[in-house]
């Protein structure tokens, strides 16, 4: 986990470097610094000249400014190492989730992607600083404080020894009981941005239902557990403190009372004064090394699960794979074959989604497809652009199977309008160039015609350079459906799949729509996935599909004839005539 984090501070190596390099110099210096004003101390008892004491005095300063050097130098470079590595990492969690197939996707879940790219990555950027910075510069300042303590005070510096292991048993039993509260604080905040980002999507539909308050009770509720276990988790945590200072304090007192009864009982010949302010300096570093180490060891029991978190993207392998260097980088034509086809979402589902799936239809049909809520329409047509792969059998595309295309050709033969398909903030233009980036006015005009949409994007007082707010919520949802069909003609494709993409607009605009798509894209395959059968009446093929099956097949008169499914709905849409009149 640790490596594949670390192969994320790639150009950033030098900032990192340099700030191990310029702690190193400040640890060196801190820990010469009080060595040289024991000297001092001793100097000044023993009678020196004020010469000595001024000289002396110029070192110190100068220690000083070197240690200040040093820290202010480690802070911008390490402040640049761990920027640009939180970068890094975000740029791989995103470039990693757009290889993700839809599987992929479904097994996460949107929210928390989302947490693993904002917080967990935050939590990792702060704990790469530490580690760089404190993690470096607290043992380099324990180990070092412990040798000058030896060298000034002799066996007095023992107490350390005996401090020293108490405090890591106790910062080693905190960390193990904070490290699940932790844990649960991430899983909670998937919860909660999940409720988040449902609420402000459905936003019209909580206000229609005047839901508020429910929606207030149940973020609140959320956000009180996640409450819960940070205050259970810092409760832990906050026994380093009591701990440090009973520590230090203890230590503190041992040297004062056995260092002060040596310098008497001795007089001075065994320590002297400047060696127990040396020792008690040293003493402070010691302790405040650890306490630094304490933190870190807090900080880090946090970041392991952002970690891990992070981790577990970078590791997830797309269910979707390119084919090798032979892959096939043209389609030849909109034909689509269904060969012997069945699928599931997961391994272990006990449904399945679609079964025992044949079909055959010839490039330039138009192929309508009907059926109830669930009984695999979107499914099936999903395996057409590879959004999913057939469990079993073979879906063929120009009579290649899917699975032998380079993704980005056979994507960018087929398009896809889904029900709540959707648009970006930015003007119409730019949304509909999605499609085509090089298309030009005329182009994007054209497209919209034939999708119904050039009339009402033309009484905006902007047209095509109105503004649109993310996912398009300042227009109506039928204007919205007719931009995204317009977006995806824009790409010319071999395929157009049509999944309930009209339903939000009305009978005649239907019609207007289906037939520009007969008279200006007779060579593309078309898939209209309908509620109504006025939709599909006139398409070259319709099927009937219920419970993942293919029920039945035909043009309109011969499901009339031959299938219940398909009579029972015609008459209950058209109610003896009505379906004329509409279309």
């Amino acid at each position: 986990m640790l490596k594949k984090l670390f192969r994320c501070i790639r150009e950033y190596k030098a900032p990192a470097l340099l700030t191990l390099l310029f702690i190193v110099g400040e640890a060196v210096v801190e820990a010469l610094i009080p060595f040289t004003t024991a000297n001092l101390v001793n100097e000044i008892k023993g009678g020196v000249d004020m010469g000595e004491v001024l000289r002396l005095g110029g070192v110190l300063v100068a220690m000083a400014l070197v240690s200040l050097a040093c820290g202010a130098l480690a802070g911008f470079t390490s402040a640049r190492a761990a920027a640009g590595f939180a970068k890094n990492v975000r740029h791989d969690l995103f470039h990693k989730v757009q290889e993700f197939s839809f599987e992929n996707i479904d097994r996460f879940s949107s929210s928390s992607l989302v947490t693993r790219m904002t917080t967990d990555v935050n939590n990792v950027q702060t704990a790469f600083m530490m580690l760089i910075r404190i993690a470096v510069r607290s043992p380099l300042m324990l180990v070092f404080s412990i040798v000058m303590a030896y060298v000034m005070g002799g066996a007095l510096a023992t107490s350390f020894l005996v401090i020293i292991p108490v405090l890591a048993l106790g910062l080693v039993l905190i960390g193990r009981r904070a490290l699940p509260a932790f844990r649960a604080v991430f899983r909670k905040y998937d919860r909660l941005n999940a409720s988040v980002e449902e609420n402000v999507r459905a936003m019209r539909v909580v206000k229609g239902f005047a839901r508020e308050e429910y929606e207030k009770e149940k973020f609140a509720k959320a956000s009180m557990d996640i409450r819960d276990d940070f205050t259970r988790a810092e409760r832990i945590v906050a026994c380093n403190m009591p701990l440090m200072q009973l520590c230090i304090y203890a230590n503190m007192v041992f040297v004062l009372l056995v260092g002060s009864r040596l310098v008497v009982t001795s007089h001075g010949t065994l320590i002297e004064v400047g060696q127990i302010s040396a020792m008690l300096t040293y003493g402070m570093q010691i302790l405040m090394s650890l306490m630094m180490l304490s933190m870190i060891y807090v900080m880090l029991t946090m970041s392991a699960e952002s970690a891990k978190r992070i981790a577990e993207v970078l590791d997830e392998t797309p269910s979707l794979r390119e084919p090798d260097a032979a892959a096939v980088t043209e389609v030849k034509d909109g034909s689509i074959d269904f060969e012997a086809v069945r699928f599931r979402y997961a391994a272990g589902a006990e449904r399945w989604a679609l079964e025992n799936v044949e079909l055959h239809i010839e490039s330039g049909m138009t192929v309508g497809i009907l059926g109830g809520t669930g009984v695999g329409k979107s499914t099936l047509v999903q395996l057409i652009p590879r959004l999913y792969d057939a469990t079993e059998g073979t879906v063929k595309v120009g009579g290649i199977d899917v699975r032998d295309y380079a993704l980005e050709t056979l994507r960018d033969a087929v398009a896809m309008v889904l029900q709540k398909n959707e648009l970006f903030s930015g003007t119409i233009a730019e949304n509909l160039r999605w499609g085509d980036p090089n298309a030009t006015d005329g182009e994007l005009a054209e497209a919209c015609r034939i999708a119904q949409a050039d009339e009402f994007v033309r009484a905006f007082p902007d047209g095509y350079g109105t503004k649109l707010e993310q996912g398009g919520t300042n227009v109506s949802g039928g204007q919205k459906q007719r931009l995204c069909i317009a977006r995806a003609l824009l790409k010319k494709p071999k395929i157009l799949i049509l999944d309930d993409s009209t339903s939000a607009v009305d009978t005649r605009t239907d019609a207007r729509i289906r037939q520009g798509l007969r008279d200006c894209l007779p060579e593309t395959t078309k898939l209209i996935i309908a509620q109504r059968v006025a939709s599909v009446r006139d398409a070259d093929l319709i099927l009937v599909m219920d419970g993942g099956r293919i029920a039945a097949r035909g043009t309109h008169a011969e499901l009339m004839a031959s299938s219940a499914i398909y009579r029972e709905t015609y008459e209950q849409q058209t109610k003896g005539g009505a379906d004329d009149a509409e279309t």
